[in-house]
């Protein structure tokens, strides 16, 4: 068992299928690991009844000779912001912990459990999902499983700690700047933000609505492929979602036109960030870079739009209950909430600025490879750090990459490149809009090549 649970979802999936394991005895097997790596702190909801009777039901479906499901007794968690039936969605804060259970699924964790996967529990994730370190003062910090002392990246960090530590092959995260992606680099696993409008975000604590996306995170480049499928269409509750998109569907990575992304993608971090970025692009074949204009002014703006909407949405929690917020989370939103209307006007202008200059780019090319961190997982409690020989604030930087990215809401898919001395680095695959499909084909390109890769690694033991 001990095997199983360290591949990946699609594996398990196979053999309950098969009938070579039964999902009970997975869900049982989940459950021990889960108390036994208790120290990554992934967790803050283990819905150990829920996980067994659900796994129960795929074995009774299956041994009626119904259709158990492409993901049949496959465990998975949730960032405590997405509903789950029964318990309360905590988002991260204290505030939400007077609220009510929720009285029913998120759409997405109701897509998976179709798909004969079971639900775990919820997951550790930055207050409000304002946060890139995973660092929680209310629940204490996720770990990363390469380094206990290290930093999983936030905000989706439970997600991150749960799928790499081998607690659970597939997580649910969000992403507003980078909080699937932070988390996938900084832990060594695959995970994808979709376009914005693919998966609907209906039962889950919004944070901005204009750049707020779901996805998974996973082990494996199937495993993403495969929960997207799950999860992807229409939902009336988001009025983000989009209808009648065609499933992200396979792509030939052999045809893709892939560039390197330069200048501002080039030379802020730490060289390691540098080196695993050109060596995906040069696995993928890539011989051109690209220097995007615009890209500072885009991520200027979309602190600006981060901070406003998140502010707006708050406003009535911070006028009443100020001290049971995160200090550094409370007093980014009130800056946010005095910010004058014309920079958030600007802002949006800078926008559809720049979502022109990122269809010019996809006009030539399929694929654009980019670092997806400027360092590796720094050490808990890390406050600066330097980063093209200048001594910067931590938090505000780990985003740099990723902010630009998420503000024009294209898809991403992240890729672990293993390091020699264990801490792995990872790299952005940014595609068209609603092109998931080229990202995804890249990534399992290098997948399969072994320059991506994301062994589940759990430093307590």
């Amino acid at each position: 068992m001990t095997d199983l649970l360290d591949s990946d979802a699609t594996a398990i999936a196979e053999a309950v299928r098969a009938g070579n394991v039964s999902a009970r005895e997975v869900a049982s097997a989940t459950l021990s690991r889960i108390a036994a790596r208790a120290p990554l702190n992934a967790f803050t909801h283990i819905a150990e009844p829920r996980l067994l009777a659900e796994a129960d039901a795929v074995d009774r479906a299956r041994s009626a000779g119904t259709s158990v499901g492409p993901l049949a007794g496959v465990p998975f968690a949730v960032k405590n912001l997405f509903d789950l039936k029964g318990v309360t969605t905590l988002a991260g804060a204290k505030i939400e912990r007077d609220n009510p259970p929720a009285p029913a699924d998120a759409p997405l964790v109701r897509r998976l459990g179709a798909a004969g996967a079971t639900c775990a529990g919820a997951l550790n994730m930055g207050e409000y999902a304002y946060d890139f370190t995973g660092e929680n003062c209310h629940d204490g910090a996720s770990k990363n499983p390469h380094d206990l002392g290290r930093m999983t990246g936030g905000s989706s960090g439970g997600s991150g700690a749960a799928v790499a530590g081998g607690l659970v092959p597939l997580a649910l995260g969000s992403d507003t700047n980078g909080s699937i992606r932070v988390p996938a680099s900084f832990c060594g696993i695959f995970g994808l933000k979709p376009t914005y409008g693919r998966l609907p975000r209906t039962g889950t604590t919004p944070f901005v609505d204009s750049l707020d996306h779901l996805g998974p995170l996973a082990r494996s480049v199937r495993d993403l492929a495969l929960s997207l499928a799950a999860m992807e269409g229409f939902d009336a509750g988001d009025p983000a979602s989009i209808e009648g998109l065609a499933p992200a569907g396979p792509a030939d990575a052999k045809g893709l036109r892939v560039a390197r992304l330069g200048g501002w993608f080039s030379g802020q971090g730490e060289p390691v960030s540098d080196a695993a970025a050109d060596a995906v692009a040069t696995a993928l074949g890539a011989s051109d870079v690209l220097d995007l204009s615009g890209v500072a002014a885009a991520r200027a703006a979309a602190f600006i739009i981060t901070m406003v909407e998140g502010a707006a949405l708050h406003m009535d929690a911070i006028r009443t209950r100020p001290h049971d917020f995160d200090p550094a989370v409370r007093d980014r939103l009130v800056a946010g909430a005095l910010l004058p209307g014309v920079h958030y006007v600007t802002a949006q202008r800078i926008r559809r600025a720049f979502q022109a200059t990122m269809r010019a780019a996809f006009s030539k090319f399929d694929v654009l490879v980019a670092p997806a961190t400027p360092m590796r997982a720094p050490l808990l409690g890390t406050q600066t750090v330097t980063l093209a020989g200048e001594e910067v604030l931590l938090r505000p930087n780990i985003g740099i990459y990723t902010q630009p990215i998420s503000f024009v809401g294209l898809p991403v898919v992240t890729c672990p490149v293993p390091q020699p001395d264990g801490l792995p680095i990872g790299v952005q695959l940014i595609a068209p809009a609603f092109r998931e499909d080229f990202a995804l084909s890249a990534a399992a390109t290098l997948e399969a090549a072994g320059v991506a890769a994301a062994p589940p690694v759990y430093a307590g033991v």
